[in-house]
């Protein structure tokens, strides 16, 4: 993994030297972490700084990245961003930032327009009733598909860089593992159980009462559809069993890099903990790991933790000092004690965070600190700083 930063030290020119020198960039990580936003800056300022196209591609069903960028809404066509917009932030990018979130639906029509054998089975398949229903909601269709349009943007070279948004890391983890599930699923036993009758016209002895009570419960025609729908796609099986390998091998191609992100909340540090570990078993390459939303260092500092504890144990004193009005000193001493409290709060947790960080940091190999924010990042301005703070202190 290139250096890193801890703390308020600056990031090392090698961690963006990783932003320069990859195509694809894979951010992962628990919900609510910050993940759509270390994605957006990290392309934000990748297109500001470094120059050509640059592509953030969101999987995760939430819009939050619409708003991130300025934009009223996200499609499945990449959208670039208006020169209106870096205006807005002061900015003259050296290059173009484009966004796009996956539409499931219309990924699959186009996929079935692209790699179905024939029109005739193109149309079938298009017009096939179960198919139109669904599409959206088939077994990994999300997370397949999102792999195919990844595939896809990068195979046809539009874009320098690629950044993309995945879900949920358990669910990233599906994303990584679906075309090879959806290439199993299409050549399954149960799969060809099904569809062998509609195949052959025949019922055997053994399915006849199946499809006697699925006729009754379901009819016939859905039924009929089903077996339609199966048998169309296996003719696009050779195709599904191809891309799943060469997007094994983009994955895991030295272009690739994946960035983890997370808090150093319990839960999600174990999250993100589970997912490096996932990376290094499949060989896939680690680019940083981001801790997001840290507390400040100066709550870990012994002066400042000496000085709370003075405000909640003396604070009636402290506040006698300062008045002899015993209206005014009962107040200043409710405040002080609740002051004091609240830092030994605070301090509290961030020992824990430090002691989270430090084991995430040894299993990671390091990672980069984000303060805690007081506002949320919500235009290209504020990505573009935070950008800055993920990949390497450029200036402005």
């Amino acid at each position: 993994m290139e250096p890193i930063a801890h703390g308020n030290e600056p990031i090392s020119d090698g961690l963006a030297g990783l932003l320069a020198s990859r195509e694809i960039l894979v951010t992962c990580g628990s919900g609510g972490v910050g993940k759509t936003t270390v994605a957006a800056a990290s392309a934000a300022i990748a297109a500001a700084e470094l120059g050509g196209r640059v592509l953030v591609l969101t999987i995760d069903p939430a819009r939050r990245l619409a708003t991130a960028l300025g934009l009223d809404e996200l499609g499945n066509r990449e959208i670039r961003i208006d020169e209106t917009v870096w205006s807005d932030a002061r900015t003259r990018p050296r290059g173009e930032l484009w966004a796009a979130m996956l539409d499931t639906k219309a990924s699959w029509d186009e996929l079935v327009a692209d790699h179905a054998p024939d029109e005739e089975t193109r149309q079938a398949i298009l017009q096939n009733p179960l198919y139109q229903n669904i599409t959206g909601r088939f077994v990994q269709s999300h997370d397949y598909i999102a792999m195919e349009r990844l595939y896809e943007i990068h195979r046809s070279g539009r874009y320098d860089l690629i950044v993309v948004d995945t879900p949920p890391t358990r669910n990233a983890i599906d994303f990584l593992d679906a075309p090879e599930r959806m290439a199993d699923f299409f050549s399954s036993r149960l799969l060809r159980w099904l569809i062998t009758p509609a195949r052959s016209r025949m019922l055997t002895a053994a399915s006849r009462p199946f499809y006697t009570i699925a006729d009754r419960i379901l009819g016939s025609q859905f039924l009929e559809d089903i077996a339609e729908f199966f048998i169309l796609f296996q003719s696009m099986y050779d195709g599904f069993v191809e891309r799943a390998d060469a997007v094994g091998r983009l994955l895991g191609d030295p272009r690739t890099a994946f960035v983890v992100v997370t808090t150093l909340e319990p839960t999600p540090t174990r999250e993100a903990t589970y997912f490096v570990s996932e990376l290094a078993r499949r060989n896939l390459p680690l680019g940083a790991v981001v801790a997001n939303k840290v507390l400040p260092a100066s709550l870990l500092d012994r002066t400042n933790q000496a000085v709370a504890r003075h405000l909640a144990e003396d604070a009636s004193v402290l506040a006698a000092e300062l008045t002899s009005d015993e209206s005014e000193a009962s107040s200043l001493g409710r405040m002080f004690g609740e002051v004091g409290e609240s830092f030994a709060n605070f301090s509290a947790v961030a020992r824990r965070e430090a002691e989270l960080q430090a084991d995430l940091a040894r299993r990671a190999g390091g990672l980069v600190s984000l303060p805690y924010l007081e506002r949320d990042v919500s235009d290209l301005t504020g990505l573009l700083a935070l950008g800055r703070e993920i990949w390497g202190g450029w200036s402005p």
